[in-house]
This record gives structure tokens, C-alpha cells and sequence, in this order.
């Protein structure tokens, strides 16, 4: 199946450089209504604004770390179905089983670069 690229797409990192290195990568890959969010907080904000069909969200944050802001989305039923991409620098089997659980519809452990990103967002929609 073949990438939506005018899907908006929400990343959420409390690191602006994560997030300008994020939209660079989905702009190589053509997309290129990507919006931002610093925390889980923020995020669960613009997603009750505006409905977003993917979201890639790092793992640690403050307040709402990624994984809490995936809870909350996956407990909401007008918000649950969106695909989630978690991001994170540790690659601990844990953070992936939790991650799984709540939810998740893919993983991406940093560094990583426009080819693995392209994967990850290919396998979420692949079904």
C-alpha cells in the first residue's frame, strides 16, 4: 500500500533539535504537514484539535512522557485508533514490552535515519 504523504503527521519530543532532525527526515520522505508538540501534555492538546494520522512521540518527557501520552490516547475513543510511533535513545526490552501493551504500533530506538523512519511509518500502515 502506498503512503498517504499529505497525512499530518504530530511529533512530540521536549528536545526541539530531535524534533527539527524528525521533520527533516519526513520531509525527505515527502511528507510535509507535520506539526509539534514539546511534551504528552501539548500533544494530547492539538490531537483533541485536529485529528492526526500518525503520531511519533519520544518516550521520556516531562510532565507527560510519551508513554503516558499513548495511554491516554489509547484510552480515548475518539483519539484511539491513531497509529503511534514511540521513539526513544534506550532500548530496553521492558520500555518495548510496556510500550506494546499500551499499545503501540511501532518502535524506533535513536540514531536512526530516513530509511529506518520510512520503514517503521510503511510497517504501521502496511496492514
Amino acid at each position: 500500500m502506498a503512503l498517504d504523504l499529505n497525512m499530518s503527521i504530530l511529533v512530540v519530543d521536549d528536545y526541539k533539535t530531535m524534533i527539527r532532525i524528525i521533520r527533516n527526515l519526513l520531509k525527505q520522505l515527502g511528507f510535509d504537514d507535520v506539526d509539534e508538540a514539546s511534551d504528552g501534555t501539548e500533544a494530547l492538546g492539538k490531537m483533541k484539535e485536529r485529528k492526526y494520522g500518525l503520531v511519533i512521540s519520544d518516550w521520556n518527557m516531562e510532565p507527560m512522557t510519551g508513554y503516558e501520552l499513548l495511554k491516554h490516547v489509547r484510552a480515548d475513543s475518539s483519539l484511539g485508533k491513531t497509529p503511534f510511533i514511540m521513539v526513544t535513545a534506550e532500548s530496553k526490552t521492558e520500555n518495548v514490552i510496556a510500550a506494546k501493551k499500551a499499545g503501540v504500533n511501532n518502535y524506533i530506538v535513536k540514531p536512526f535515519n530516513a530509511q529506518t523512519l520510512k520503514g517503521k511509518i510503511e510497517s504501521v500502515f502496511a496492514d
